[in-house]
């Protein structure tokens, strides 16, 4: 009789045969429901690049909300490759974490820095759960060897790592920074009572363009 370890070891090296369809059913059920999230984040990264204060800071939504099409693409040709229909299941995680990005724009000052560095926050919280979504399908892909499928996981997991260090790397450069030196001249300037700052559209930043 097979231990409890063996058989787990089996489960997860796909050589139980009583599991696959199980594995597969999750499979399919989680590639859904980050279809839904990919197409949801998409118009969200709109908003974001509406609401930001810099043009680095929307430069670098604009820029996602690209790859997050040809992602929303590879999710569409997956569905084919495994031969089902293309659809989402809703994800409440993901429509908790973008109403959480509505909420800091209604929280913190139109054209200040220290909206950028909320609306960054706000991001990295989405990235953080779609990298954990992607690299369970990923794994998941591995284990049914859905060899086309997890290729394509593949390339949208790295892409979202990077779009994370990204953002980090632009939240360190200059808007942590700078949001401070706004606070320390402007006490309370996070909140959206204040007055707004008038010329949004300037480059108010003294790096140049984010290199994305």
């Amino acid at each position: 009789m097979a231990s409890l370890a063996d058989k787990i070891g089996s489960f997860f090296s796909g050589n139980d045969s009583s599991a696959d369809e199980g594995l597969r059913d999750l499979f399919i059920s989680e590639l859904k429901r980050v279809y839904y999230s990919e197409k949801r984040s998409l118009h969200a990264l709109g908003d974001q690049a509406d609401a930001s204060t810099t043009n680095e800071v929307r430069s670098a939504f604009l820029q996602h909300q690209e790859e997050s099409r040809n992602q929303v693409e590879r999710l569409e040709e997956i569905f084919k490759i495994i031969g089902i229909k293309t659809e989402d299941h809703i994800s409440h995680a993901i429509d908790g974490l973008i109403s959480d990005a509505h909420q800091v724009v209604s929280e913190t000052e139109q054209g200040s820095l220290t909206r950028d560095a909320a609306l960054i926050i706000a991001a990295q919280k989405i990235e953080h759960y779609e990298i954990a979504i992607y690299g369970s399908l990923l794994t998941l892909a591995n284990v049914l060897d859905f060899t086309q499928s997890a290729e394509l996981l593949a390339q949208t997991l790295e892409e979202e790592k990077a779009t994370d260090h990204k953002l980090t790397t632009l939240a360190e450069s200059f808007v942590n920074t700078r949001s401070r030196e706004e606070e320390e001249k402007h006490p309370g300037s996070h909140h959206a009572s204040r007055h707004p700052i008038h010329g949004t559209d300037a480059d108010v930043t003294l790096g140049g363009p984010l290199g994305v």
